[in-house]
């Protein structure tokens, strides 16, 4: 009965031209789900897994502090051992690990939050010190610039070695298992991280992939894996419950395609079919006048392709998000840092008071200390 609320929703209350009615605040439905807002928690990478990469009781509360967000997106937990590249990053593949995420699911869960765990492998992005000393994992041989964060400090990259088709088989079903995990850990469901220059982007970006089979070479090939990880993940999880993270303009992790409106444009085409969640799309995370292939205003731009519930992120403010929503460029807005220095950021929002200042030097690692003791609004 709700399986189509969302193409309802985007059908009548869009075509009648209510949007402009709608702010940050205004509730919505996401799938089979009542969201309170529209605001939500980004994934944000945290490193402060407990040992095994498993959640910890801190990390518990630090959920549960932001649980009035409308959904919150875990921060990246890798779907295997061989898709960790940084570290204490939390994982989705062990008995330990779910066990630790359904303590986080359930303290959401009685503040009436709902929350989706994001699925990662960073393929390239990563060091022999993860691998028992040998190296990461590619769609090709293609060596980033820059350096790795290992637990000894910044190492240079080393060139990654590319992946069999049986050994891409295997991947996608470790996003399978992962699925299966996060249902079994009480989530509300799943983002695939198909972004910012981890594995999935690194199949989708013909700097990175040269192959020469049917991974690669069209824009159909460099396509498959991602189609393949989703397909796999919907064998778990209802389409509803599934969204999908892009960088149609992104550098980071030394990216960038040679025609990525058309790539792109390929990509978000072909996901209205499947009738998801959401797709998240990321603003440029940096300068990118020198790169005219690039589209400057991603969400207003691609956004007009894709016919479902559409989220955006990149450094919003409550007036660019809301500016966001009643112009019909998105229906959800994601923040980050935002909600990292202020667990109840959208009662400041509701309130207009002013937001905290967040200490960058507590962003990666730690305790509680720029994680947990962030002062909320107090109550009168």
């Amino acid at each position: 009965m709700v399986k189509n609320l969302q193409r309802f929703y985007k059908a009548n209350y869009i075509k009648d031209n209510k949007m402009k009615e709608n702010t940050l605040l205004s509730p919505i439905i996401l799938g089979n789900m009542q969201l309170k807002n529209r605001m939500v928690m980004a994934p944000m990478t945290r490193n402060r897994a407990g040992e095994g990469n498993v959640p910890t009781e801190l990390m518990a509360k630090y959920y549960q502090q932001r649980s009035g967000a409308g959904l919150i997106i875990t921060e990246a937990s890798q779907i295997s051992q061989q898709g960790m590249g940084y570290p204490a990053t939390l994982g989705i593949y062990s008995k330990e690990q779910i066990d630790g995420w359904k303590h986080i699911t359930n303290t959401v869960h009685k503040e009436d939050g709902k929350i989706f765990i994001q699925l990662w492998h960073v393929g390239r992005i990563s060091h022999p010190d993860y691998h028992n000393g040998e190296p990461p994992v590619s769609p090709s041989a293609v060596k980033p610039t820059g350096q790795a964060f290992t637990y000894e400090g910044l190492k240079d990259f080393v060139e990654p070695r590319a992946l069999d088709k049986k050994e891409i088989k295997a991947i996608v079903n470790d996003y399978k298992r992962a699925a299966v995990n996060a249902k079994e850990a009480g989530f509300d469901g799943i983002e695939i991280h198909a972004a910012n220059g981890y594995l999935i982007d690194q199949f989708l970006i013909d700097k990175t992939n040269k192959r020469t089979d049917e991974y690669g070479g069209s824009i159909k090939n460099r396509a498959l894996f991602l189609f393949e990880v989703l397909d796999a993940t919907l064998e778990v999880w209802p389409s509803s419950c599934v969204g999908i993270r892009l960088s149609p303009s992104g550098l980071f992790n030394d990216m960038g395609d040679s025609d990525p409106v058309a790539l792109f444009g390929y990509i978000i085409e072909k996901l209205n079919d499947y009738q998801l969640a959401y797709l998240h799309l990321i603003e440029p995370l940096m300068s990118i006048d020198e790169f005219p292939q690039l589209v400057k205003q991603v969400g207003s731009y691609y956004g007009k392709i894709y016919k479902g519930v559409r989220m955006i992120n990149g450094g919003f403010t409550k007036e660019t998000g809301n500016s966001a929503i009643q112009n019909n460029i998105a229906e959800l807005v994601s923040f980050g840092v935002s909600y990292l220095a202020n667990p109840d950021l959208e009662k400041r929002f509701e309130i207009g008071v002013d937001l905290n200042i967040p200490n960058q030097e507590t962003f990666y690692g730690g305790n509680e200390v720029g994680y947990t003791d962030y002062p909320g609004l107090t109550k009168e």
